[in-house]
């Protein structure tokens, strides 16, 4: 395995090659993204209460996996309240910003 090296880039660099920046055409990529984040997020916390009740009636295989799969919907769950966070101070920002 050959192991390249890292070159520093600057601000010219990224701009004289535009043609590497994937410009997106509409707003459906970013919400195609979304969905399928949340559809994860879903399927973990499913996984996590299923794992929850497998504990509570004593039918769990493998506490480390269910513990895992309980961890894994925690934070995933976290991580999707600070990007909507994230995206609701962005949105906030852009509507007091005056034309």
């Amino acid at each position: 395995m050959a192991i390249n090296s890292i070159n520093a880039l600057s601000t010219a660099d990224i701009l004289n090659n535009k043609s590497s920046i994937v410009q997106p055409s509409s707003g459906d990529a970013f919400a195609k993204t979304l969905k399928s984040a949340m559809t994860e997020v879903n399927d973990l916390q499913v996984s996590s209460e299923k794992a929850m009740s497998d504990i509570a009636t004593g039918q769990v295989k493998d506490l480390h996996q269910a513990a895992l799969a309980i961890d894994k919907a925690e934070i995933s769950m976290k991580l999707m309240l600070e990007v909507r966070s994230k995206a609701l101070n962005a949105y906030q920002q852009i509507s007091r910003t005056q034309m």
